[in-house]
């Protein structure tokens, strides 16, 4: 349960749902965007998320959608990871969503509310930085199709009252060879600590690290180390750790220092898996 009341508003379509977000916000009620609410109902009950009026966007039809589109893979961000899952439209998104939590919650998180969230993991939105998607936003203005490395700086930066309906992303980056792993505090279970993912695309390596700051991040001075030719793995591997952003986490879960060898070692296995690769 949650410890304030809130109105519920299950609009059928974009247009409406911008609207009435509009409405809301103007009477000075903290409108909140819903679709699966995991995050509302998590930190809702330690008084961390507040709101007077939920827009439940899961009916709309633009944010269900997964499909083909001339050159581009289209998926909603209401989609739950776990269908993403079972689908397998986008093999390194569904690897990487399918670590994400347990079944059980997978079966609620919503591809959106995952990019969007607050906590620090935000996996799904790796695969998305990674291919250069591009993402439909809507808000008071109408729509807009934008590179997400544009607006995802680490965090999507939406407008009051935007909403993240769809990704488009290039069918080539789609099957493109990708490596992917998650390390926990005790390798198979506990919390989770590093998520990197990585595909080669023009005989080049892009690599996309969850957990090592507050925020996901896909890096271009990582990836020039990464990808400095005649220089042994070992090499690369460290001019792509002194590349890294500076505020890396050292907390309870793991020390800075811990989740640097998760790091170094992942990008590794990483070189191991995509060097020898031709894409």
């Amino acid at each position: 349960m949650l410890p304030f009341d809130f109105e519920y508003y299950r609009p059928k379509t974009i247009e409406e749902s911008v609207g009435l977000f509009q409405s809301l916000y103007k009477q000075g009620k903290q409108p909140f965007y819903f679709s699966g609410g995991t995050e509302l109902l998590t930190l809702g009950r330690i008084d961390l998320a507040y709101t007077e009026a939920v827009i439940d966007i899961k009916d709309i039809p633009e944010c269900k959608v997964m499909q083909n589109s001339g050159d581009y893979l289209l998926l909603g961000s209401s989609l739950t990871l776990t269908a993403v899952e079972e689908a397998n439209p986008f093999p390194l998104l569904t690897k990487t969503a399918s670590e994400v939590a347990d079944h059980t919650a997978r079966g609620k998180i919503t591809l959106g509310g995952n990019i969007c969230a607050r906590i620090f993991y935000r996996e799904a939105v790796l695969p998305f930085l990674l291919a250069d998607s591009r993402v439909l936003i809507a808000g008071n203005d109408g729509k807009k199709l934008v590179p997400i490395n544009e607006v995802f700086q680490e965090h999507l930066r939406l407008k009051p009252g935007e909403v993240l309906v769809q990704t488009a992303t290039e069918n080539r980056f789609i099957h493109a060879p990708y490596f992917t792993v998650k390390r926990r505090q005790q390798w198979d279970t506990g919390y989770p600590l590093i998520t990197l993912a990585a595909i080669k695309i023009d005989q080049m390596i892009r690599i996309a690290i969850s957990g090592l700051c507050p925020f996901p991040f896909r890096s271009t001075s990582v990836e020039a180390a990464i990808n400095a030719n005649g220089q042994s793995n070992t090499s690369r591997v460290e001019g792509a750790i002194a590349a890294l952003p500076q505020n890396i986490l050292d907390d309870i879960e793991g020390s800075r220092e811990y989740r640097l060898f998760i790091v170094r070692n992942l990008m590794l296995d990483a070189l191991e898996a995509l060097d020898r690769v031709q894409y």
